[in-house]
């Protein structure tokens, strides 16, 4: 006769080490035969060669023991993770608290792109994101602030917000810092508010986009944009107006005709502005987005022009995927990811009581050239000549 001995039951938190199992996992299971033990020697097996550790290295993490290399615990984690398994109670990371993270609709690329790096940088840093996005029609920016604050975040990062139209009154972020909520402002500035900003530097930005054209040849240069009331905006204006009138002999009244603001940043703003400087015969066009960008290359085929054969188009923010449109867009890069860090940084100095520099961050952008610009055509005297 033979006897079999009681199983013992698992002590430690590998006894939480479960694959959650549906379907053909579950039966092959159920017809599984022999110890338990058994079973779990072949878990922890399987994680040992995953990681590249032995099984007893496995062991030591799982029950949280010492004598265990970062690098070493940091392998076997991952390798629960890879493998499907959940991690024992004792070893999940738990939340420092909740940031909240303001940014307008997630339709323009480059907002998802800022969104994703904050949260990453938050996560590694045990916060946990809570997204807003608010649209025209939708939830506000202030309601949204006000649901944030009933969940008593730790602080508040704001992208593109109302902090960057002029037109909005500021007292609602003297609020937010008069009740000593930590909070950081990215792509605008607001004169004497104790905060943080992060901005690329637009000034550059545009200096960059007409110096590029200007080199190929182009003198007809024209600037389409969002509304005028946005500080970027006015920002752009000012440096593409310098770089004109540093690079050409034209004056005040000529550059009017060759700027067209639009009330959105959308691919159908980018239709509208562009057209009306088309027929005034511009041949270089830069752009407040690469959303407007793709507007202004419709708006030129729609008239049978050739780009970048006969009209050139530079964008700006350099979004996922505009390197695969056609042609390739030439475009002005916002270093997101240094924005992105460098807003979550100073959150989280503001949140531990280091006290960020309350002043503006401004970074550098970068000239992306690709397949949508190009020499320019044949010229046409309309009064534009190199300064000299």
């Amino acid at each position: 006769m033979r006897y079999r001995l009681p199983m013992r039951r698992d002590p430690g938190p590998a006894r939480e080490l479960r694959r959650r199992e549906v379907g053909p996992a579950r039966e092959l299971r159920r017809r599984e035969v022999g110890p338990a033990r058994e079973l779990r020697r072949t878990r922890l097996a399987d994680i040992a060669t995953q990681a590249g550790v032995s099984e007893a290295t496995v062991s030591r993490v799982l029950n949280d023991k010492p004598g265990v290399a970062t690098e070493t615990r940091q392998a076997v984690l991952t390798a629960l993770d890879v493998l499907g398994y959940e991690r024992p109670a004792r070893l999940r990371k738990h939340s420092a608290g909740l940031v909240g993270l303001v940014v307008p609709e997630l339709e323009n690329p480059i907002f998802p792109m800022f969104a994703q790096v904050v949260e990453s940088v938050l996560a590694q840093h045990g916060y946990t994101p809570v997204l807003c996005t608010h649209t025209w029609g939708g939830v506000s920016e202030d309601e949204y602030v006000e649901m944030l604050l009933e969940r008593s975040v730790a602080g508040i990062i704001f992208v593109s917000g109302l902090h960057a139209d002029t037109s909005a009154d500021p007292a609602r972020y003297r609020r937010l810092v008069n009740r000593r909520l930590p909070i950081v402002l990215v792509n605008g500035y607001l004169e004497g508010l104790e905060a943080p900003f992060i901005s690329p530097d637009e000034v550059v930005a545009a200096d960059l986009a007409v110096t590029h054209l200007a080199s190929l040849g182009h003198r007809r240069i024209g600037l389409i944009s969002g509304p005028r009331r946005f500080l970027p905006v006015q920002r752009r204006l000012a440096g593409y107006q310098a770089a004109m009138r540093r690079l050409f002999a034209v004056e005040a009244g000529e550059l009017d005709e060759l700027v067209s603001l639009s009330l959105w940043f959308s691919v159908e703003g980018g239709v509208a502005a562009a057209s009306r400087l088309l027929e005034r015969g511009v041949t270089g066009l830069i752009c407040g987005s690469d959303l407007m960008a793709l507007g202004a290359i419709r708006a030129a085929r729609q008239r049978g022009l050739a780009v970048p054969g006969e009209v050139s188009v530079v964008g700006y923010d350099d979004s996922p995927l505009i390197a695969f449109t056609d042609p390739p867009l030439t475009t002005v890069r916002q270093p997101v990811l240094a924005m992105a860090s460098a807003a979550v940084g100073a959150l989280l100095d503001e949140i531990g009581g280091r006290g960020a520099p309350h002043s503006e961050y401004v970074f550098a952008p970068e000239l992306v050239v690709r397949g949508s610009t190009a020499a320019a055509p044949a010229p046409v005297d309309r009064g534009l000549v190199p300064a000299t």
